[in-house]
């Protein structure tokens, strides 16, 4: 397929494969998104209350983010190597942190500085906005199912 065909400017399209690093780009668009919501709930707690609910909503976004993230993560660098065992250390990983987490948090208890609600809530949302970008950016990813005959590096698809 030439260019006029198709988009590529001045040139032969070539076949496209599997997306490379489907992990980082999860958590890329996770964290763009959760992000910016985050945000929004800071501005929003340090208007209708203070500083400290601010921090608070931004402390309910990074406990988020760490637990989510560390699997995206771990699929990263398992998937690498080993992409069908991927999801086996997505299982491993979930069960280590859910025991990690509750550790760490009825150690630490809650400061005296946070506010329960900014806390709660952005953290709910955060995890509904997560749960939305992994869905969308999943959906995007390209996955290599069938494997085709190899081309010479540099070389395009020619028809006739």
């Amino acid at each position: 397929m030439r260019s006029a065909d198709g988009s590529r400017f001045g040139g032969i399209l070539n076949p496209s494969g599997p997306t490379k690093a489907p992990w980082l780009g999860i958590l890329r668009a996770a964290l763009v998104m959760t992000g910016i919501g985050a945000l929004c709930a800071a501005a929003a707690a340090a208007v209708i209350v203070d500083l400290e609910a601010a921090a608070s909503a931004l402390l309910g976004w990074f406990l988020i983010v760490a637990f989510f993230g560390i699997s995206l993560l771990v699929g990263h660098f398992v998937g690498r190597k080993n992409p069908s065992g991927a999801i086996g250390m997505f299982v491993v990983t979930y069960a280590i942190k859910m025991v990690g987490f509750a550790v760490i948090l009825l150690m630490l208890g809650v400061p005296p500085w946070l506010n329960r609600e900014w806390f709660a809530l952005t953290a709910l949302g955060v995890v509904v906005l997560w749960q939305a970008a992994e869905i969308r950016a999943f959906s995007r990813t390209r996955y290599l199912i069938f494997a085709d005959d190899p081309e010479p590096a540099g070389e395009g698809v020619k028809h006739a």
